[in-house]
């Protein structure tokens, strides 16, 4: 009996000292991943588009929004939603970031908002309401979907945060010529230009999230450029939607989630056909799928984060006679819009001098991940990655969508994105020049909180 008592000792030595070893050993990544459909349940009128004339006949696509939640080796978690809308407010970012710090103990710093910005979704509460004839009703609709909207944000963060499994992250960036500048081309003209003008950024970032035995469990990828292929009266998600569907039949059971990049002043041209909006989705899916089959860089399980709000200066308004002109002499959304500054200067209301602006951080094991707020040009993507390397991420259209934010350039030249655009939004003037450097400074602040330093060499170059 001896030998066998040694034998078992033995034995149980090895395997506790194996448990021991393994219990030890360094964490990794967890990952939670969740979707849920926001496809209104009722006809409403669809955002993004001023020449429409009553509310939405059907669906083409449904809806979604997805969250991706992170957690590194030392428990810091943050979340990425996605979401199929032209825009949100601060205040709905606001309280959906207070529900989930009293749920999760979350920060501003460790959720991103991020919209898709399609312009066949929903209108809702409190963005570009300006524009559309809503009738009482009509506003009850939007009011009751917000409330709906809302609640299914928050609920699909719940619900990813309670799947967190072990997985491994791996990011790279791949390329698609499907945007196009329509600050310098002519949408008209297109066919026959032999050349693109004007800045752009091809990069197709791609964030893949595997598990422990390498299966494939999501794909976030994004790209800078408007999802405004489709102009009709369906529920759709536009090429953005077209892009997931096709890497959903590529990849079965895996989650896809799309963010949007600086493309506020990047159209996908040609456009105005279903049959488009589906190809430049297998344009930007076949991007993608090249990325996931080639090498990507494998990412350490750390996570930073950095979130700081800052104040953006606005014009002076218009007089009241340039106001009582527009009126006379418009009878679209900026009659609408003069109309209603023109009241609240009359009552003697202040009218805002300037706007809060979001800007956001995260370093996922040393790749660099920028989110701004609003409808970013592509200038700043440029300017960001020539200061933190071309294989950055940059997201426009993040927590609040409350105007465009032209760079220097646009804003002197002025047009639609330098200028009118804030009618459309609601806010009494455009910009005050100096913008473009008071973000890009406050945004070199931000990223030096979350650890990320200059430089043009990617993680896997270091």
């Amino acid at each position: 009996m001896k030998p066998l008592r040694t034998i078992l000792f033995y034995l149980l030595a090895v395997l506790g000292l194996s448990a021991c070893k393994e219990a030890s050993s360094p964490a990794g990544w967890k990952a939670g991943i969740a979707q849920v459909k926001t496809t209104p349940a009722e006809s409403m009128w669809l955002a993004g588009y001023a020449a429409r004339d009553h509310a939405s006949e059907g669906t083409s696509q449904d809806l979604w929004a997805k969250a991706l939640v992170l957690e590194d080796s030392t428990g810091y978690r943050s979340v990425l939603v996605t979401l199929d809308v032209v825009g949100i407010t601060k205040d709905l970012a606001d309280r959906i970031r207070k529900e989930l710090n009293t749920r999760l103990g979350l920060t501003p710093a460790q959720i991103i908002l991020n919209c898709s910005h399609t312009h066949s979704g929903p209108v809702l509460p409190g963005i570009l309401t300006d524009i559309y004839p809503l009738s009482e009703e009509e506003e009850e609709k939007i009011n009751r979907y917000g409330v709906f909207f809302e609640k299914q944000i928050i609920d699909v963060v719940l619900k990813a945060s309670r799947s967190l499994e072990p997985v491994s992250l791996h990011a790279a960036n791949g390329v698609a010529r499907m945007q196009v500048n329509r600050r310098n081309n002519s949408e008209r003209d297109l066919s026959r230009q032999t050349e693109l003008k004007g800045p752009n950024d091809f990069a197709v970032p791609v964030l893949k999230v595997t598990g422990r035995s390498g299966q494939l469990k999501a794909i976030v990828f994004g790209y800078a450029c408007h999802p405004t292929v489709l102009d009709g009266y369906s529920w759709s998600g536009d090429w953005p939607g077209y892009a997931r569907e096709t890497l959903e039949k590529r990849y079965p059971g895996v989650v896809t989630l799309f963010f949007q990049g600086a493309g506020g002043d990047q159209n996908p041209l040609p456009r105005r056909t279903v049959p488009l909006a589906k190809q430049h989705g297998v344009t930007i899916a076949a991007a993608v799928d090249r990325v996931l089959q080639e090498d990507m860089t494998a990412l350490p399980p750390t996570l930073k984060t950095a979130y700081r709000e800052i104040s953006l200066p606005l014009d002076v308004p218009p007089s009241e006679d340039a106001l009582n002109e527009m009126i006379r002499t418009t009878n679209d959304y900026r009659a609408r819009w003069a109309k209603r500054i023109l009241e609240q200067i009359r009552k003697g209301e202040p009218l805002p001098e300037a706007c809060p602006y979001g800007l956001q951080a995260w370093n996922i094991g040393g790749w660099p991940l920028f989110a701004l707020g609003g409808e970013l040009t592509v200038g700043y993507a440029i300017r960001l990655k020539r200061t933190y390397g071309e294989h950055a991420f940059v997201l426009g259209y993040t927590n609040d969508v409350m105007a465009y934010i032209p760079t220097a350039v646009i804003l002197e030249e002025g047009g639609y994105e330098g200028r009118t655009s804030m009618m459309a939004f609601g806010l009494p003037a455009p910009w005050l020049p100096g913008i473009e450097e008071l973000i890009c400074k406050s945004m070199e602040e931000v990223a030096g909180q979350a650890g990320i330093s200059g430089g043009n060499d990617s993680p896997a170059e270091r």
